[in-house]
């Protein structure tokens, strides 16, 4: 089926051939788990099982970092699942969250009354912490505070809402955020990595928050349905009384509106996670960050202008994700990403003419321009809406609210020099 969806996308069918037939382990070599011991491949059984996304990019890292990142994952995927479950009363889920930290220390501490689709890492918590104790202490420092900070961060958010443009950052700070920065750390503990990496805390911070927000904006309907509100209130508001009603069908071209004015606030971020990646130096690494961030892009540019948003599920096909997977391995190929997803939500914009006066910037990069024009068509995440770049607006396109102007997009092309 997959392969059917990529016949209009003559790379992406290519690419998806490739990496089924090997290309995989050049980005995502296989672990071998015959030396690790039962605790610890169980371990690894729950990131497969937790994680569609990350559990074979943290396989890929180079030595101690996997197990650590591993580990780390595994943890606070067991506290987001506390803060998940809607059945656990908010009198009992505070204490929960706000002494988490404290039972990676306990042999016997688990959770078995949780109905979450992820709750065998509660139930089985003594195992994950079991091999949190056997990391090297400068690992366990790292993780004991981000876990800390974050069960209290979510405890705050238990009984309000995200009013303001503020408090949404504030919220997907402690959500992820905080793991940004704690990754970060990690990476720098490890010596893998230089120091600046693990001190500069607004740069990792955003990483975690460009990710975070995508897939808050993208996961409107679930949310909804589960009863979850994370858009900000403070934005919302202009467009209708309760966040609810963007679902209603005579509502579609306030909640697209409100849809782009987010898509636009959330592209805000991209100047520190090009900081963030130029600074990166051993190549796992650099993979393990960079291809979440460059699918978060292609997934905003698919959601941009989206009326899908509000009725069902907004994905990119698996042979654009294998694409990108394949390509975003250097940091050239990951500007020339960007700038092909920058394209893309400008000429979605009502100022899809504009002109982009720092272009002319990118010159030192001109043949990885060249050959993103030749590949844009087969990239973009909703083929029919993408153009190369200079074609002209069609009349389909929607006038909508949550513009990319020329001074904004001079900015992101700045910082892709």
């Amino acid at each position: 089926m997959e392969f059917v969806k990529c016949l209009g996308h003559p790379e992406e069918f290519y690419n998806l051939l490739r990496f089924q037939m090997g290309g995989r382990r050049k980005v995502i070599p296989k672990m071998n788990q015959d030396s690790l011991s039962s605790s610890l491949k169980t371990c690894y059984k729950y990131l497969n099982q937790t994680s569609r996304s990350f559990a074979a990019v943290i396989q890929a890292l180079d030595g101690e970092m996997r197990h650590a990142v591993c580990i780390f994952y595994l943890v606070l995927r067991a506290l987001d699942t506390l803060e998940d479950d809607m059945t656990i009363s908010i009198e009992k889920k505070i204490p929960l969250l706000h002494n988490f930290h404290l039972h990676l220390y306990e042999s016997d501490w688990r959770f078995t009354e949780s109905k979450e689709k992820d709750r065998q890492v509660l139930e089985d918590f003594p195992t994950i912490a079991l091999e949190f104790r056997n990391l090297a202490e400068k690992y366990q420092v790292v993780i004991v505070d981000v876990c800390r900070k974050m069960g209290f961060g979510m405890a705050e958010f238990l009984n309000k809402h995200v009013t303001s443009e503020r408090e949404w950052d504030k919220y997907c700070h402690y959500v992820a955020g905080l793991v940004g920065i704690g990754l970060s750390r990690l990476f720098s503990a490890s010596e893998l990595e230089d120091p600046l990496v693990g001190e500069d805390t607004e740069r990792a911070n955003s990483m975690g928050l460009f990710l975070q927000k995508t897939n808050i904006i993208r996961d409107y309907l679930e949310d909804q349905q589960e009863g979850r509100e994370f858009w900000p209130q403070e934005v919302w508001s202009k467009y209708v009384k309760k966040l609810g009603d963007f679902a209603k069908p005579e509502n579609v071209d306030l909640a697209v509106q409100c849809l782009n004015e987010l898509v636009t606030s959330t592209l805000h971020h991209i100047p520190d996670v090009i900081t963030y990646l130029s600074r990166l130096r051993n190549q796992s690494i650099f993979n393990f960050c960079a291809i979440p961030q460059v699918m978060a892009i292609a997934t905003l540019a698919a959601c941009y202008n989206n009326q899908q948003v509000f009725k069902g599920v907004v994905k990119i096909r698996k042979g654009q994700a294998v694409t990108l997977m394949m390509d975003a391995t250097n940091m050239p190929a990951v500007k020339a990403i960007i700038h092909q997803y920058m394209e893309e939500v400008s000429w979605l914009s009502v100022h899809g003419t504009v002109s982009l006066p720092c272009v002319s910037l990118l010159q030192p990069h001109q043949t990885v321009w060249t050959l993103l024009a030749l590949r844009c068509g087969w990239w973009s995440p909703v083929g029919p809406r993408c153009l190369f770049p200079g074609q002209a607006v069609g009349s389909q396109a929607r006038m909508t609210s949550g513009l990319i102007t020329g001074a904004s997009l001079g900015y992101y092309y700045f910082c892709l020099l």
